[in-house]
């Protein structure tokens, strides 16, 4: 039935998205790294989007399709689950597969049969560093994202789809002044190249959790050497922690040595959802900068005798949008206002905040602009 339809988008983003494979690649390799994906053309990667966006808007049995393709061929597929006979890359078929491919981790290996036409070969649960992936999120919603770094389930966002709005990820975002860690590492961009095994960023992790349970929440981060961020909170607040709970942090003390054994991977996983869950209940949860649970359900107040937050600087790390300053009432309502606040209060300070519509916002303060600085970051943890 869509035989033969465009999705216009996948022509727009196709040749930056070939640029873009292009520069790391041939950067990864100039640093002598081995075992890397094979560039992805431009002809390929639109009919993958084209595909895939088209597959997106079916429904199987009642359920919209989500569905991870990789750009690969089966000898770079460590194991590959190989169909005795492949399958046509169209809407149809990737619709009526996504059933069996929807889980985590899984994806379908498309490359050319017989060097000419796109196929799906069959599926893989490991693919290449720097591999072109592209994943159906939700109907219309198409995320292009590649893996980074040794750990297989690490992957950095290129590009986002929806609909007919395109947003390109800007590979400078990380340089931007007083630009927070917990950003850099979403990025992902560095020497171009694969990382070496990253420190474990729990922040991005919770920030990922966070917008995944669709309720809201807040996150504030506070030093662990002052008790000054005490000020601009309500006591007594009706879920404080005591002791500080710390079973994140004991965690991440064990993950320098066994950051690759499943077991503690999925702990770490569990207490992530913990917390995460934690902050969808009405105020804001607290950690300290050694990821210690203090509170949740805090409301924010403003610190005896500072100022009413006024103006925020506003960016996001997505390339030909201009950076602002707005009333921080632009931003979203009382979560993301109490959170500007809370950081113009408390300089050494962070605030993560999930929107139920799924905008996700960073809030740190901008020693260079002398303002709260809110990081839009949603097209970063998709």
């Amino acid at each position: 039935m869509l035989k033969g339809a465009s999705y216009p988008a996948a022509r727009a983003v196709a040749e930056t998205a070939v640029g873009h494979f292009a520069r790391r690649i041939a950067a990864a390799r100039a640093r002598a790294y081995e075992g890397l994906a094979t560039a992805p053309d431009a002809a390929a990667v639109e009919a993958i989007i084209d595909a895939a966006f088209w597959a997106s808007l079916r429904r199987e049995e009642g359920y919209s399709p989500k569905i991870s393709l990789a750009f690969l061929p089966p000898e770079q597929a460590r194991p590959p689950l190989t169909f005795a006979r492949t399958l046509p890359l169209d809407p149809a078929a990737l619709a009526r597969l996504a059933p069996a491919v929807e889980r985590r981790g899984i994806h379908l290996g498309v490359w050319r049969c017989d060097g000419e036409e796109l196929c799906v070969w069959g599926t893989t649960r490991t693919i290449p560093p720097l591999c072109f992936v592209l994943e159906v999120i939700e109907p219309g919603l198409l995320v292009v994202k590649y893996r980074r770094g040794p750990d297989p389930g690490k992957f950095a966002n290129l590009a986002v789809l929806k609909g007919d709005e395109v947003k390109v990820v800007d590979e400078a975002g990380a340089s931007l002044p007083d630009c927070p860690e917990l950003l850099a590492s979403l990025l992902g961009f560095g020497a171009g190249s694969p990382s070496p095994a990253d420190p474990v960023n729990v922040l991005v992790q919770l920030a990922v959790s966070m917008r995944a349970h669709g309720r809201g929440g807040a996150l504030l981060v506070v030093p662990s050497g002052s008790e000054a961020w005490r000020e601009s909170i309500r006591w007594p607040a009706p879920y404080a922690v005591e002791p500080a709970f710390p079973e994140l942090k004991e965690l991440l003390l064990r993950g320098t040595e066994e950051r690759d054994d499943p077991e503690w991977q999925e702990a770490l996983r569990r207490a992530v959802e913990a917390v995460a869950g934690l902050t969808a209940v009405d105020g804001a949860a607290l950690l300290n900068e050694h990821s210690e649970l203090l509170a949740f359900g805090a409301k924010i107040v403003r610190r005896k005798g500072a100022a009413r937050v006024e103006r925020v600087a506003v960016t996001e790390p997505v390339v030909g949008t201009e950076p602002a300053v707005v009333d921080p009432s632009q931003l979203g309502g009382t979560r993301h206002i109490s959170a500007a606040q809370f950081v113009q209060d408390q300089h050494d300070a962070l605030a993560l905040v999930a929107s139920q519509d799924g905008r996700f916002t960073v809030f740190a303060w901008s020693p260079c602009e002398r303002l709260v600085h809110a990081h839009r970051v949603e097209a970063l943890l998709l």
